[in-house]
């Protein structure tokens, strides 16, 4: 048997977006989320997540989009307080580490202070995968003990043994989830990376990746599950 976690992103982004989200948990295959707190949905969401106990949710680590929650980490922001949006922007603008620790600290303080706890971490446009910030998100991993979706080259232990990231843009369809876990070695488990949403002006206005949610909705909510794959939540099993 595989053991399958579909994690959504970007809870928080906009209320449109949360609502998306808890039908692709209420009524599809997701079982999980991750959770962005510097966002104009993030008090819905944290709403949203008291209502639903059995969602697992976890931390969306941010530093591309919106503004950072502290006013003295100008490093990791242009000249009006937003973060960059661009990730190689944001690297190619001298950032300090010291920064990004003190804004991710915050971010996790503030999902704990709404009285939430976290599955794991895992970030907003991978930024977390980047070597510049293994030691950061390792060091926060280690500090708060929470589990860390799975990357190369990072020295924590993932809580997936697998991450599959293809269910985007033009493949959002069945077929691809149905491929991401066709070839899986038994008894391995597996993430797959999801974003589901609806559209209100936030996510229309900040994203261009805005209509796909919606589509992304409907095939989550319609996947049949193949025989040899179990949903799971992340308390359910640790990777290896």
């Amino acid at each position: 048997m595989i053991k399958l976690i579909v994690n959504a992103d970007d809870f928080g982004y906009s209320n449109a977006v949360n609502y998306g989200i808890i039908d692709a948990f209420k009524y599809g295959v997701v079982r999980s989320t991750t959770m962005m707190m510097n966002m104009p949905g993030t008090e819905h969401a944290v709403k949203l997540a008291k209502e639903n106990p059995s969602l697992g949710v976890g931390i969306h680590l941010v530093l591309t989009c919106g503004k950072p929650l502290l006013h003295d980490v100008d490093s990791l922001t242009d000249e009006e307080g937003n973060f960059f949006r661009n990730p190689d922007q944001f690297f190619s603008n001298h950032i300090r580490i010291s920064h990004v620790e003190r804004e991710w600290r915050t971010q996790i303080e503030l999902f704990l202070s709404c009285g939430l706890t976290p599955t794991h971490l895992d970030s907003h446009h991978h930024m977390h995968a980047r070597r510049l910030l293994h030691p950061v998100i390792e060091k926060l991993a280690q500090e708060y003990d929470l589990p860390v979706r799975k990357y190369a080259g990072m020295k924590i232990s993932p809580f997936t043994d697998e991450l599959n990231v293809d269910f985007y843009g033009k493949n959002i369809s069945h077929s691809v989830l149905d491929d991401a876990v066709s070839n899986l070695e038994d008894n391995r488990n597996l993430e797959i990376m999801v974003h589901p949403g609806y559209l209100d002006s936030v996510i229309m206005n900040g994203s261009s990746y805005n209509v796909e949610r919606v589509k992304e909705v409907d095939v989550l909510t319609s996947w049949e599950i193949p025989e040899h794959v179990i949903l799971v939540k992340e308390d359910s099993f640790t990777g290896s």
